[in-house]
């Protein structure tokens, strides 16, 4: 077994020695390598290496894969060849100048949602345990009904499933001046005035309990509670503006003018402009994204758990946080994780298949982890690492994802939360769907992994790879 400075040689020898690397750092599973030339990087070399369980590029990156605390000993052994590592910020800078600029911009998309998305997770996981304690079959045990639940009890429940969502804005504007390099603490006050209660709350207005009120008559003046692209782009707007004050008010004024002037131009700007703008944009792309779910005979469940992985390797993905978001903003439900939930179940069923019947140890020892992965949710290792090496693993998964996500569509699975799927997506079904929900991912890893050990992998392709 080689050592683990023998690999990080191999590793820089790979990537075209070290005058072509032009920054390197590493995250909880991946070493993220920059480089100056793509054309000298050696990709079949560079996996074929001991412990590496797959690479790719994205993001401007060649991203490595050794796994959870290997990769903290690889790239210690690579930095003491005498390569200059770099943090993880300042690789992001770099990598933010590469790529299209549609592609820029989802990465900004996701580094603005990934930090908000884990307490999106326990907002839906406490909604999931709600519905679960709240059923009549359950209060039965206690002697309990719904109508005689303590209302203490219920305000309880409600102060869990119902905060991170009111003050969504809040978060989404924090974050965002945070990406942008504004103060976070400015941000977080300009997205809480968007859901001050002295405007009409938006909820009610929508219901009809509530009027708006009309700036000149014409311009409807609401909260924004559980909106994204006002906040987001408040947020934008607002981190730009503030580091254009701080570079032109002097220091002895700046910590009084420069948060007085982006809160009074930022709040007025969002509630006048950008905000009534910007809520009929979020409405029409809610109304695309539902039209889509509403295809007839599980056409969408079809459509999209087939291209779902797909859309993955590009790295566009995280565009679909915020749709996530808005469907369950909107609907107090999420439609779209059960049908995406098989489609990343099918890969890991894809990869357990090649993880059996090869009779390569190192494929074995990159396949069987890699699958258990992608039934935690992650499927970029048994993507990179085995299925897209052999290309008919992957589409074997695709099928599988196809076929569950119609499934889906079929029962009309509705998810409590969103962010997580496969084994622990299951906590957003804990009701009378969880045998669906189940279901549905037993048939994706199933059919991924018949099809993929009797159609889609055996050992010569090791060879003719």
């Amino acid at each position: 077994m080689a050592s683990n400075k023998e690999i990080a040689k191999q590793v820089i020898e790979a990537v075209g020695g070290e005058e072509n690397i032009q920054s390197i750092a590493h995250c909880a599973t991946r070493l993220r390598v920059m480089v100056h030339d793509r054309e000298k990087v050696d990709v079949e070399t560079l996996e074929e290496i001991e412990k590496v369980k797959g690479a790719f590029y994205n993001s401007g990156q060649y991203q490595i894969i050794f796994g959870t605390g290997t990769v903290n000993q690889i790239y210690q052994a690579v930095t003491e060849q005498g390569v200059e590592g770099s943090s993880k910020s300042e690789m992001k800078e770099e990598a933010a100048k590469q790529g299209t600029a549609f592609q820029r911009a989802i990465r900004t998309f996701g580094d603005v949602f990934v930090p908000i998305i884990p307490v999106l997770v326990a907002t839906g996981l406490f909604m999931g345990l709600r519905g679960l304690l709240l059923q009549e079959a359950f209060l039965e045990f206690f002697g309990l009904t719904p109508d005689t639940v303590p209302e203490n009890i219920v305000l309880f429940t409600q102060v869990l499933t119902d905060t991170a969502f009111i003050f969504l804005p809040a978060l989404v504007a924090w974050s965002t001046f945070r990406v942008f390099g504004g103060t976070p603490v400015i941000g977080l006050v300009l997205g809480l005035m968007l859901v001050s209660p002295s405007l009409p709350n938006a909820w009610a207005v929508a219901e009809g309990s509530e009027s708006p009120i009309y700036f000149l008559d014409f311009i409807p003046i609401v909260g924004y509670q559980g909106s994204v692209l006002p906040a987001f782009f408040a947020g934008l707007v607002g981190a730009k503006l503030e580091k254009w004050c701080r570079k032109r008010i002097p220091d002895a004024l700046d910590l009084i003018l420069t948060p007085f002037i982006v809160l009074l131009v930022m709040i007025a700007l969002s509630l006048f402009v950008l905000g009534p703008i910007l809520h009929i944009a979020e409405d029409g792309i809610f109304q695309t994204m539902l039209f889509l779910l509403e295809l007839p005979f599980g056409l969408s469940g079809l459509l999209i758990g087939l291209f779902h992985q797909v859309i993955v390797i590009t790295g566009v993905h995280h565009i679909f946080n915020f749709l996530e978001i808005q469907l369950f903003e909107n609907l107090g439900y999420n439609p779209f994780n059960p049908v995406i939930t098989g489609a990343i179940a099918a890969q890991g069923g894809a990869a357990l298949a090649v993880a059996v019947k090869t009779s390569s140890n190192k494929v074995k020892a990159i396949a069987f982890p890699s699958s258990i992965s992608a039934f935690l949710g992650i499927t970029e290792p048994a993507i990179f690492g085995v299925n897209l090496r052999y290309m008919k693993p992957f589409i074997m998964g695709l099928i599988g994802g196809g076929v569950s996500g119609f499934l889906a569509s079929i029962f009309n699975l509705q998810a409590t939360g969103l962010a997580i799927t496969v084994i622990p997506g299951s906590l957003l079904y804990l009701n009378e769907q969880i045998f669906g929900y189940l279901l549905v991912n037993i048939v994706a890893i199933a059919i991924a992994f018949v099809l993929t050990y009797m159609f889609g992998f055996n050992d010569k392709m090791l060879e003719k790879k």
